[in-house]
């Protein structure tokens, strides 16, 4: 997924090459959606898997950008950042993960909230002033904030068949980024961007579009296998799952993580799938974000990140299988006060 040459890429009316930029899930999909809704313009598209968060190296060195960014960490692209506005660039900013990587500057517009019943198209919702809210009530259902959804619906009379349709076409938009590579995916996350753009009304697309019902065919086999699962280890504060190195695997592991964290309880769950080249990858989710943040635990193990409720790790190395259960044990223990693991693990 290379970016085009300079030569493709749209300019906008001030001579800037024009970026969109966002994560390949239903926050970061709905989020941009929303956003060019209200304020269209032609961009050169810039997303991936939902893993693959470093999209900002994918603009070229030396161009001037304008960067619209949706649902990227900040830690993970501000050295790119930063050598986009050395370039002559600019940026706006929607994020809720961690905002370590933050810093001010004349030429970026960060809209930033990492609370735990946030995610980046709330953001957007709010800074158009609730002006296409129901693809934000799609989202915060896909980033499994059903609560902040809920809120959102409500402020717009949502009646309950409605709801769950949205809630449904959430789910499924975000079952859709995981993977690997983007060929575990059942569409890739810019095409369904793309195919996305003519829908104002979210139900529009549910009764028109081919794509929805290939995710919703495809969200029903992977399922049926997910239902045969059960942990790999558990303890009082939470359970860890191992999943195998398969398409099905990877596409159905952030559904299977936030399946289990929807169950009502304070227990937390990490989700570890297989690699085709080795290691694992993490979802996390906190029963307790405020008290034993995700993010807290995952970016104590190399490329870990993420936001309160919701973490992972892109890559654990094989050999710290061992050392994340235990840490991921210990942490989430219920005697535990918000102390990180005593288990000793070099960087």
């Amino acid at each position: 997924m290379n970016p085009p040459s300079t030569g493709t890429v749209p300019l906008t009316a001030s001579g800037l090459h024009a970026y969109d930029v966002f994560n390949g899930d239903a926050d970061g999909i709905c989020a941009l959606h929303q956003l060019r809704l209200a304020h269209p313009r032609e961009a050169t598209l810039i997303t991936g898997v939902k893993r693959d968060i470093e999209l900002l190296k994918r603009i070229p060195p030396g161009e001037k950008a304008d960067v619209t960014v949706m649902d990227i960490s900040l830690v993970a692209n501000a050295p790119s950042l930063l050598r986009i506005l050395r370039d002559g660039g600019q940026a706006i900013y929607f994020d809720h993960h961690s905002g370590i990587g933050s810093f001010p500057h004349a030429r970026v517009t960060l809209h930033w909230d990492d609370s735990p019943d946030v995610c980046t198209s709330v953001l957007v919702d709010r800074y158009l002033n609730g002006k296409c809210r129901e693809w934000a009530v799609v989202a915060a259902f896909g980033d499994n904030l059903a609560a902040a959804a809920h809120a959102l619906a409500a402020t717009m009379g949502i009646d309950r068949e409605r709801l769950q349709k949205l809630e449904e076409l959430g789910r499924l938009i975000n079952y859709n980024a995981y993977g690997e590579r983007v060929e575990d995916l059942h569409v890739a996350p810019d095409i369904l961007y793309r195919m996305l753009r003519p829908y104002t009304d979210p139900l529009d697309f549910i009764q028109g579009s081919d794509q929805f019902r290939l995710l919703s065919e495809g969200y029903r086999d992977d399922t049926a296998r997910m239902r045969t699962l059960s942990p790999a280890s558990e303890t009082d504060g939470g359970a860890i799952y191992l999943l195998p190195d398969a398409p099905w695997a990877r596409r159905i592991s952030g559904t299977l993580a936030n399946k289990l964290a929807s169950g009502g309880t304070s227990r937390s769950y990490a989700v570890l799938t297989e690699r085709s080249n080795g290691g694992y990858v993490v979802s996390v989710r906190s029963g307790q974000p405020e008290l034993r943040s995700a993010n807290r635990l995952c970016e104590w193990f190399p490329t870990g990140g993420g936001r309160k409720a919701a973490a992972g790790i892109n890559c654990l190395a094989a050999a710290d299988l061992e050392n994340f259960a235990k840490a991921f044990h210990e942490y989430f223990a219920p005697a535990c006060a918000d102390a990180l693991p005593t288990t000793t693990h070099v960087q």
